[in-house]
């Protein structure tokens, strides 16, 4: 195939089995003049593979405000560009979209080339509807932010899919299973299409045990899954919004331990829950 002069390629890469790599990102990595990779000692594994020796370039979150104007002036001036990610389609939780945005409103042509994504491939084998999903990208990283990030999901009506660190697996599970509850059921997808590739589907509490369990299923990369909220869950997740509201008026008059249990003999919600909850926002409110 002939490639294209000035115009930016947006390349999929394997998210771990170099044998998804697709025949066309090879032909186009061969020709074109530079590569902008996230990481270029990881994507330099990948072109040896495939006897790719196009120059490589770093393009990450931390350059890439001041790259995008180098990077475009070499395409301003007739050269052809391929960006690449560490795994997987570029942009979906990966650097890129400075550099996108601003060559669309250059008006240099961007073409993608389509291939492996961790999103899809887990959508693909979760056994969860697929016509109505939400992405979340990473969740965030400290206990506080992800409070109020779990509340705001409690009454989505799609299938959610999030990535997720070995770090935070764990504890971003049990933040879930706190404000969407323990039976809200969960797919944890790890390692896809690398040799320990996992899938274990459950509820959320079925999931955290598992993992407790076993520590290797703590290791690797994750996409995690979560059924849409249904009629029941969303109902009992109002519920106990509504006993977290008592528990913040009653707390302005009296101390928290003591607020949290009248809000529970009025709501007929489990104190320690309650009482996890209301740290949990003051933390949140602290931040």
């Amino acid at each position: 195939m002939s490639i294209e002069k000035a115009v930016l390629y947006v390349v999929a890469t394997p998210i771990g089995n170099l044998e998804d790599m697709s025949l066309r990102a090879v032909e186009v990595l061969r020709g074109v003049d530079l590569i902008a990779a996230e990481d270029t000692r990881h994507s330099r594994r990948l072109l040896q593979r495939f006897n790719i020796r196009t120059p490589l370039l770093a393009l990450h979150e931390h350059n890439e405000r001041r790259m995008v104007e180098r990077l475009l002036r070499r395409v301003d001036a007739g050269a052809a560009l391929a960006l690449i990610s560490d795994a997987g389609t570029p942009l979906v939780s990966d650097p890129g979209f400075l550099l996108v945005r601003e060559a669309r409103c250059r008006g240099i042509r961007v073409s993608p080339v389509p291939g492996p994504s961790a999103l899809l491939a887990a959508l693909s084998v979760a056994g969860l509807p697929t016509h109505d999903f939400r992405f979340l990208g990473f969740p965030p990283r400290t206990h506080a932010q992800r409070v109020q990030w779990a509340q705001g999901l409690v009454d989505e009506r799609q299938t959610l899919v999030l990535y997720e660190s070995s770090h935070r697996v764990l504890e971003t599970l049990r933040d879930l299973a706190e404000w969407l509850g323990g039976e809200r059921q969960c797919v944890v997808a790890r390692e896809l299409t690398k040799l320990h590739e996992t899938l274990i589907n459950g509820s959320l509490s079925e999931l955290i045990a598992i993992l407790e369990r076993d520590p290797e299923q703590n290791k690797g990369e994750f996409v995690l899954l979560i059924a849409a909220a249904v009629g029941d869950a969303s109902e009992d997740a109002r519920q106990l919004r509504s006993a977290d509201r008592v528990v913040g008026i009653l707390a302005e008059e009296m101390p928290l331990a003591q607020a949290v249990a009248l809000a529970a003999r009025i709501s007929g919600a489990r104190k320690n829950l309650l009482y996890r909850r209301a740290l949990g926002g003051a933390q949140g409110d602290r931040k």
